[in-house]
């Protein structure tokens, strides 16, 4: 799949999302997070996990994943490459 960043920040945009990208290398964990607003992340390379009120997901890269705010969350690469992956948070107005 040719996943390009400029299409879902585009369509990220539209549903008032923020787009940044994110780089973590094998091994990164990122524990138990939580935000006060909605977030968004889509993988594009690599294998990344992502655990959400303590359901773990398996994301193919292109497959999107909703963090709703105020929900615990954790990211880890548990791949042997370089991740690189999209987040956004909502944007209020």
């Amino acid at each position: 799949m040719n996943l390009e960043r400029h299409q879902i920040a585009e369509d990220w945009n539209r549903r008032g999302f923020s787009c940044e990208l994110w780089t973590d290398p094998p091994g990164q964990r990122w524990e138990n997070f939580t935000h006060a607003t909605d977030e968004v992340v889509v993988v594009l390379s690599g294998e990344m996990e992502f655990e959400i009120e303590g359901v773990v997901h398996h994301p193919v890269p292109g497959e999107e994943l909703f963090i709703p705010a105020r929900a615990v969350h954790s990211a880890r690469n548990i791949g042997n490459e370089t991740a690189r992956w999209l987040f956004g948070y909502h944007q209020e107005t």
